[in-house]
């Protein structure tokens, strides 16, 4: 599978995510950030990306001093997808070095990484408004074999998970992906 088309489908997951929230001032499994924050820290991410790729400045990550969303958080969530899935999706983009908030990495890790992102978010989002994530399996077992493979690689001082978390050997795919990231499924 190409994972540029992994992100498409994760993000079309939370996208549905982000279009059930209903109380915006929730509290998210990520203990400083609000459903609202959590959504802003996504489309935020999802700009500095998208503008690396483009070899564009990216800009600030943190939710608190940015206000990605504006009056409505849904139009600003999927307008920060498509821009993004654009980037990804031009000629030579996975195979060029860019410069990430992870460091230097190939494009092919970069697309990695949101995927990683947007589905421990979009898991965080789910519990936090009572909805179900419908993330594939398939796509959440590769990115285990990813971030386990990459974990040891970032420096602790600029590691941005929790040490991980015990979880059942038979439990879904994406409740090991977050509990290898440092959160607890239960």
């Amino acid at each position: 599978m190409n994972p540029v088309d992994d992100l498409a489908a994760v993000l079309d997951s939370t996208s549905a995510l982000v279009a059930g929230v209903s109380h915006w001032d929730a509290p998210t499994p990520c203990p400083e950030w609000t459903v609202r924050e959590l959504v802003n820290h996504l489309v935020l991410g999802h700009r500095l990306f998208t503008g690396v790729l483009r070899g564009e400045a990216g800009g600030s990550l943190d939710p608190r001093t940015a206000d990605a969303l504006g009056d409505d958080p849904v139009a600003a969530y999927r307008e920060a997808v498509v821009r993004l899935l654009a980037a990804f999706r031009q000629p030579g983009v996975l195979e060029r070095v860019v410069e990430v908030p992870a460091g230097r990495v190939p494009g092919i890790a970069a697309v990695h990484l949101r995927i990683v992102e947007e589905l421990v978010h979009g898991w965080d989002l789910a519990r936090a408004t009572g909805q179900e994530p419908s993330f594939a399996d398939d796509v959440a077992e590769r990115e285990i074999g990813f971030s386990a493979a990459k974990l040891g690689d970032l420096p602790p001082e600029r590691s941005p998970f929790a040490p991980p978390v015990p979880v059942a050997e038979d439990a879904p795919p994406l409740d090991r992906l977050v509990a290898l990231l440092g959160r607890s499924p239960s």
